[in-house]
């Protein structure tokens, strides 16, 4: 495994097309590089090429055409298996298994891994702690909790056996907006804790400007423009600047919009 110290991207996409079999492209000639212990949030409207995008680094997509290369080696010399267990996944819909507890929901790669039940029992007393849910949480069934805690127990899960990577599709979109902001400011505390390389997808540009280390702009299946948050802001590319007044128009004061 390399490490931070290692100046090869964490992931690389190398002239990277996607097609469906009806001969629609949903990614076209994609070169993107993702740093070691980076936050690089994709950002695009529906249909953009995003979570096809974060599909590809964990295989559960194929790429048409180029190359994927993770952790300075090509997706087509990498083990499947081995590969999606260094890599953590959170989704907008969490996917629990709403017939295991919350434990053993978060520790599911572990008990693959054949990790001994101290061990299990330790990591997921950890991670509760860590996205900040009480110890006691640990026995109930995800119909026992609320939409934050199921999607905090889902990081858990992501992070359960220390993985190299997250991806994370729209983890926060479907809750409320005050436990959405609660859990994307857990989130920043996490990552600025842990470094982990992380691949965000959003079609939200406030949530993009708060999480990102950059912002990978995505439309019609194509990379636009690539900038940390500030530059992105400053950005002359009139898709960016379209996002950015729409951005603006909607956290104006709505008193002042209409006087």
């Amino acid at each position: 495994m390399n490490d931070s110290s290692d100046h090869r991207p964490a992931i690389e996409f190398r002239n990277v097309s996607y097609r469906l079999e009806t001969g629609d492209d949903l990614l076209r000639n994609l070169n993107l590089e993702v740093q070691h212990g980076e936050t690089l949030v994709l950002l695009g409207r529906s249909g953009s090429g995003k979570t096809t995008t974060l599909k590809l680094i964990n295989r559960l997509l194929l790429q048409s055409g180029g190359e994927i290369v993770v952790d300075g080696r090509s997706l087509a010399d990498w083990d499947v298996i081995r590969l999606r267990r260094m890599i953590g996944y959170v989704i907008q819909e969490i996917g629990l298994f709403p017939h295991f507890t919350v434990a053993r929901n978060i520790s599911v790669v572990p008990q693959i891994e054949g990790w001994s039940p101290d061990r299990i029992h330790g990591r997921v007393q950890e991670l509760l702690q860590l996205v900040g849910l009480e110890p006691q949480l640990a026995s109930r069934y995800p119909r026992e909790l609320s939409g934050g805690q199921r999607q905090r127990v889902g990081v858990a899960r992501a992070l359960a056996a220390d993985p190299s990577f997250l991806l994370m599709d729209e983890p926060f979109g479907a809750l409320d907006p005050i436990t959405r902001a609660e859990l994307q400011r857990e989130f920043l505390a996490l990552q600025q804790r842990l470094g982990k390389t992380v691949v965000f997808v959003t079609h939200d540009l406030r949530e993009a400007l708060l999480l990102g280390t950059r912002i990978a702009l995505m439309e019609a299946g194509q990379l636009i423009v690539t900038h940390p948050p500030d530059e992105f802001m400053c950005s002359t590319d009139p898709l960016v600047a379209a996002y950015v007044d729409a951005f603006k128009t909607e956290t104006w004061p709505k008193k002042l919009q209409t006087s």
